[in-house]
């Protein structure tokens, strides 16, 4: 059950991480311009590529080994996994801090990604301890 969660929040972070990317050429995001003011800030990039595509292959990543763990379970995969959603859970804190008190505008695209890995962090740590 944990993992079917986990392998939810994946998808739909890789589905927004697409979007994301995509923005330019759909104008998905474009209702309130909150997501082009994020995407598009200084933020919006690290080491010259943009987060959202650093995005699209983490989560299909994630999506790979939760699946392979999920067929075949084992110590290896179920660290990556948590690592991940550790690491994961950081990097979003910094970027709602980015979005709640730099920049002041939020991408609903972002918010539902970086929500989703605390909610995973969360129920993570709450599988732990029961």
């Amino acid at each position: 059950m944990k993992y079917k969660i986990f392998l939810l929040v994946f998808l739909v972070s890789l589905i927004s991480s697409i979007i994301i990317f995509s923005n330019s050429s759909t104008g998905v995001c474009s209702i309130g311009g909150g997501c082009d003011t994020v995407n598009n800030s200084s933020f919006g990039s690290t080491f010259g590529i943009k987060n959202s595509l650093y995005g699209i292959f983490i989560f299909s990543f994630m999506i790979i080994i939760t699946l392979l763990h999920m067929s075949k379970p084992n110590k290896h995969t179920r660290r990556i996994i948590h690592l991940a959603i550790i690491l994961g859970s950081l990097i979003a804190i910094y970027f709602l801090y980015i979005q709640f008190f730099v920049i002041r505008v939020f991408c609903e695209f972002c918010l539902v990604i970086d929500f989703g890995m605390i909610i995973s962090l969360i129920f993570m740590f709450y599988l732990w301890e029961h």
